[in-house]
């Protein structure tokens, strides 16, 4: 069975990724029992693998009931635009005087 991408479950009703999580809380169970026995199971890194999506399926979940996630239509905010090259002309000018400045050589006074 593959397993379902953060969209696909964000489109699911609450009744099917309460469905799919039951299945997959049942399917983790069983392969915990089975390493937890000394079996060895046919690929191990799907604990894993299954352990994440649970926890997407009750991240979405939990965002639906809380109203946490913005829906597609999201205004996005103007990006206030800075002059980035003028200010770095600026800096790098001002970094250069400064620079001029401390590697002039001190006079040194004749004893």
């Amino acid at each position: 069975m593959p397993m379902p991408r953060m969209k696909e479950i964000r489109d699911m009703s609450s009744d099917n990724r309460a469905q799919k999580l039951d299945e997959l809380k049942t399917e983790l169970v069983r392969l915990k029992t089975m390493t937890g026995a000394g079996g060895s199971v046919d690929n191990p890194a799907r604990l894993k693998v299954i352990r994440k999506v649970i926890a997407k399926l009750l991240t979405v979940e939990h965002e639906e009931i809380h109203g946490i996630r913005a829906t597609k239509a999201r205004k996005e905010k103007p990006k206030e635009e800075k002059p980035k090259k003028v200010a770095r002309a600026v800096k790098k000018a001002e970094s250069e005087t400064v620079a001029n400045e401390k590697a002039q050589p001190k006079k040194r006074k004749k004893k």
